[in-house]
């Protein structure tokens, strides 16, 4: 029951919101192994003065603040982010330099839906 949240200061259109919640969706489920059905992802536009990243260059930021179930391994998340980060910067020309992608873990437990709470991953 992932939430994925995206905080950027790319001014992109509703369209194009729905596309790229569509595309991290599927990397998502491809990459940690799970289904879409409960993947949240949210985009929030930001001006330039509210995201500082020491390392960025000119152009635009791009943060993910990645809460998910505890328990996938370093690689997969890496590749998730990996795979993540290389779709930004091909699609909307972030540089490399001004993304960031961060992983909180909680237990399943922690993470619930009206009829559903999370159970432990147990994928790996």
């Amino acid at each position: 029951m992932p939430l994925l949240q995206f905080d950027t200061t790319l001014s992109l259109s509703a369209e194009q919101k729905t596309s790229f919640a569509e595309t991290v969706t599927e990397i998502y489920t491809t990459k940690m192994a799970t289904k879409q059905g409960h993947v949240a992802v949210t985009i929030r536009d930001r001006n330039p003065a509210d995201l500082h990243l020491g390392r960025a260059v000119e152009g635009p930021l791009l943060f993910l603040d990645a809460e998910i179930r505890q328990g996938r391994s370093f690689e997969r998340k890496r590749e998730f982010a990996l795979a993540v980060m290389e779709h930004v910067a091909s699609t909307f020309n972030v540089p490399d330099k001004n993304m960031k992608v961060v992983f909180t873990e909680h237990p399943g437990e922690a993470m619930m839906g009206v009829n559903r709470v999370g159970g432990e991953w147990n994928g790996e």
